[in-house]
């Protein structure tokens, strides 16, 4: 009779740590078995307070900059620009292209800028090239360069933006 007790015993207890070997069923590490149901198959879920799962991490953004310019023809008054290239010696170029199509032939870069604003402020008598990180502050800093020369009825006559382009 012992030894149908002990083996009864042995066997409920081979049971039990059975049901304990298999606590894991299957699941990864960091996660643990469940049922939504009765008699319904199991699926895995995180432990909860588990410090070894993190958020997973967005990418980081990656910006592309971009560059313009502004090119002149002092004696003839005109202006070529270029906005939104992805190199600075290619926005001069396009920059003097430009004036030369609009009739200028001795067409000279004023001003080149990355990811940023320019304004071109005029008054009677001179012109100011200036930029900035803003369209407001460029134009405010045109309009106060013109005004510090002395010269009058100051007004910005071109402003332009190359801003960066997010690419991911």
């Amino acid at each position: 009779m012992k030894m149908l007790a002990r083996a009864l015993l042995l066997a409920m207890a081979g049971l039990l740590c059975n049901g304990l070997a298999h606590a894991e069923g299957g699941c990864p590490a960091g996660m643990y078995p469940f049922q939504f149901a009765p008699n319904q198959p199991s699926s895995c879920a995180p432990i909860p307070g588990n410090g070894n799962q993190q958020a997973p991490q967005r990418p980081a953004e990656v910006w592309q900059d971009r560059y313009g310019a502004i090119a002149g023809d002092d004696k003839k008054g005109i202006l070529g620009l270029a906005t939104d290239m992805r190199a600075e010696g290619v926005a001069k170029d396009t920059a003097i292209m430009d004036c030369n199509a609009k009739g200028g032939v001795a067409c000279k870069v004023k001003i080149a800028f990355r990811n940023a604003c320019a304004a071109f402020s005029t008054g009677d008598t001179q012109y100011t090239v200036v930029a900035r990180p803003t369209l407001e502050d460029a134009i405010s800093a045109g309009i106060k360069g013109c005004m510090e020369t002395g010269d009058r009825n100051c007004r910005t006559a071109l402003k332009v933006c190359s801003t960066p382009v997010r690419v991911q």
